[in-house]
């Protein structure tokens, strides 16, 4: 191992999964002064650092599709350095709509949320980058319009606390879970 060029001792996992690779402790390499360090594996994993590229989920809801902010809103995901590695329009049934948000199942607004997302269409994608779950929730802004920041998603178009127009997952095994309801491996292209 040389110049900080990592070794991954896990060949063969997939991305994703916890390796061990081996660095220097220091720029200039000095010999016997390598350390172990548990990382998530990612093929973006580059010259002795680890970024944290991550994948999440979005969705455009109906109030955002019906008044054509799709390209504005993905317009905010690009600018901020996100990409959209997948992405599809489509009508939510109400079985799909309550598997997606069975997590909400018992509380009060479970079933104005399920006839509300299969109301019209919606774009479900997959945002990549650098702390993408963190910097999608940012974007979003919060869930209540009212409360969101200025020159977020939901204060500058969602209509309501219902109608706020995006989705995004809140955590990282969140967003495996969510991604791959609408999603297949192949359909994720980088």
């Amino acid at each position: 191992m040389n110049n900080g060029i990592i070794k991954f001792f896990s060949n063969g996992l997939p991305v994703g999964a916890v390796g061990v690779i081996t660095r220097p402790r220091n720029p200039k390499g000095w010999k016997n002064s390598h350390f172990r360090e548990n990382v998530i594996l990612n093929h973006r994993t580059l010259r002795g650092y680890q970024m944290a590229i991550e994948q999440t989920l979005s969705i455009i809801k109906p109030d955002a599709t019906r008044r054509n902010l799709t390209g504005k809103i993905n317009q905010r995901f690009e600018d901020a350095g996100l990409r959209i590695v997948a992405q599809k329009r489509i009508q939510l049934t109400p079985a799909q709509a309550e598997g997606f948000y069975a997590v909400h199942s018992e509380r009060a607004f479970f079933g104005d949320l399920c006839t509300f997302m299969t109301s019209g269409p919606v774009v479900v994608q997959v945002l990549e980058g650098e702390s993408a779950i963190t910097k999608n929730r940012e974007i979003m802004g919060a869930t209540n319009p009212a409360q969101a920041d200025e020159g977020t998603i939901r204060k500058d178009f969602a209509e309501d606390i219902e109608a706020n127009s995006v989705h995004g997952s809140d955590s990282p095994e969140t967003a495996a879970e969510e991604i791959s309801y609408f999603f297949s491996k192949l359909e994720i292209v980088g």
